[in-house]
Parts: C-alpha cells; structure tokens; sequence
C-alpha cells in the first residue's frame, strides 16, 4: 500500500453537485491534455499523486483522450494500479463517449450500442469495475434522445457506474434530457461544459440557468482558455507553448491585438489582488454556487500546487467583477 499524505482533506473545499448527494472538489484534475502516449510517465504520476495528495479526489477523463485516443484512460490505469488502488472508495472517476472513437457505424456519437461497448472498453483500460460518473459527451443530433438517455440508464443500474452526466448540452437540451432521465429515476447530476471569462456561452445558451434550476451540477473545463488567461502570452509567443507545439485546440491567429489587450488589463486586476493572472481566471469561475468543480489541466506538478492558490484567496468586490466583464469576450 502507498502511504498517502494523511492531512490530504484539510483544505480543500468540496461542493455538493446541484441537489445530489454527490460532492466535488472545489478543484478537479482533468486528464484531457499530457496523459497521452507522448506525454512523460514519471511526470503523469506525480502530477496525479500531488493532486490526490492536496484533496483532489476526481480525476476526469475520456474515452478519446490521448494521443492516441484511450491512451489517458490506459495511462490512469497503470497509476491508479501502481499508487491508488487501495483509495479507491475515496476517488471520484469520470469518464465519458461521444466522439469518434473506432472506425464504423458503431463507434461515434450517442447510441446505445456505442455507449455501452465505450464504456466497457474504459473499464477495461483502466482497470475498474466502475466509474463514478460517466457522461455523453455532446448531443447527438441523429440518435433519439430517448435512446441515449436509456442507455445511461441501462449503465447505471448494470453497475458500471454510479452517476451519469451530460457535456456540451445547451439549456432547453438539458431540460429535455433531464426529464427523461427523471422520469427512469436516472441519477443525472452534473453538467461538464467549456466556461472562462473568455467563454460565457452557458450564461447565453441557458445551460447555468436551467442547470441552478433543475438542481443540476455544473464542472467547467478550459477555465484558462486554453492558456490565453495566464502570464504565457503577455510578451509574445514561446517557442514551448501550445501554439507552437500542438496547434490542434489553439491557433496563432487567435492572439489579436486586441485580444491580447484584454488579457493584459485582466492580468492588471489580478495583480492588483496579489494573485496570478491564473489564479484570478479560477476563482472567477468559482464565484458561484451552481458552479460545482472547475477542471484544471497541468503539465507538471507545480502548476496543480500553485493552482491550489485559488482556495485562499480572497472574494471579489463588485467593481472588480464589473472591471473583469469589461474586458471578458
């Protein structure tokens, strides 16, 4: 058995998913970016030890992160096998299906024959018996809604986990996946959905609304807007940034002028408050009572310590959050 630190739970701070029985650390550790094939072993446990050492007890995943896809989940796997396993009743682990995955009709979007075989190849790569939450991961626009609810049902009351999930659903999709998911006496919980001062979408889409509503979760992922909301870019373009490296999910041309005018007048009222331009970026998010857990993302352990910053910091005044919707997007 691993010794784990024993003062683990002393700070962090947990909140109840919506209405649920379910609660989440204030902070979440996702596995979207620097647990695949490419990224450094050594460096994937340590970031994984360090969080559930500091009380961060979810670990976020799916089924396509990678690369190559499933490899996070295989990676999680060995360390959750290697270093966690006899904590395994203190984790939360999540995983989800909805995007491509293998090669034919079968392997993409939200069937019930593509739900149910994903899920049983996470498991297997990972090593569970179940995962504790396990979303759709972006409405289907041809599968019938009823359909893919029911195999979120059929999923739970198999065993294989214990809550389900929705990411990437808008408002009145919620609603209407809710209330079927209601009506099987389905425990839907939470919504996972992209949220930062530069991507208010579900304050426009109706997602926060209906989600405080319906007594629902929400765990935001992107909080630092794929790094654009921290000091990366205040002077130019590292050679070792995202944008040189993996220009998959950030493009160069998205650092306008004015966009990088934003960024350093944001950084200006962080610094004014003593905390880091990042710092600022996940505590704006953590604001609000119906949000439940922000995802952060690390690529070594000392971002996920300094991000642990966030929880001591100190409440927003009215004319700071005034001065943050000033320059948000």
């Amino acid at each position: 058995m691993n010794n784990r630190a024993s003062n683990r739970y002393d700070t962090m701070q947990y909140r109840r998913s919506g209405k649920s029985g379910l609660k989440l650390p204030a902070l979440s550790l996702g596995l979207w970016h620097n647990f695949g094939d490419t990224g450094n072993y050594e460096n994937m446990k340590q970031m994984c030890l360090t969080a559930f050492d500091n009380g961060i007890t979810h670990f976020d995943l799916a089924n396509n992160y990678g690369p190559e896809p499933g490899s996070a989940e295989k990676n999680f796997g060995r360390i959750y096998h290697e270093n966690l396993k006899s904590y395994r009743d203190e984790l939360l682990v999540s995983t989800k299906a909805g995007y491509l995955m293998w090669e034919g009709p079968y392997g993409d979007w939200g069937s019930r024959k593509y739900l149910i075989a994903s899920l049983d190849q996470s498991l297997q790569r990972m090593g569970l018996d179940y995962v504790d939450i396990f979303y759709h991961h972006r409405p289907d626009p041809e599968t019938p809604l009823e359909e893919t609810m029911g195999a979120l049902d059929s999923i739970v009351k198999s065993g294989k986990a214990l809550y389900v999930g929705l990411s990437n659903y808008n408002g009145p999709q919620m609603e209407e996946a809710a209330a079927i998911l209601n009506d099987l006496k389905c425990p839907f919980v939470i919504n996972q959905n992209r949220y930062s001062i530069f991507d208010r979408t579900i304050e426009q889409n109706g997602l926060k609304n209906s989600a405080a509503k319906a007594g629902k979760g929400i765990i935001t992922f992107s909080p630092l807007a794929q790094g654009l909301l921290t000091d990366r870019y205040l002077n130019g373009i590292p050679q070792d940034s995202r944008i040189r490296t993996d220009g998959r999910f950030l493009k160069e041309e998205i650092l306008t002028e004015e966009k990088l005018s934003r960024i350093k007048a944001l950084n200006e009222i962080a610094a004014a408050r003593g905390e880091s331009l990042a710092q600022m970026a996940l505590k704006w998010i953590l604001k609000d009572d119906v949000i439940t857990s922000v995802l952060i993302g690390a690529s070594r352990p000392s971002q996920i310590l300094e991000n642990l910053n966030v929880l001591d910091s100190q409440p927003f005044t009215e004319e700071e959050l005034k001065k943050i919707d000033d320059y948000s997007l």
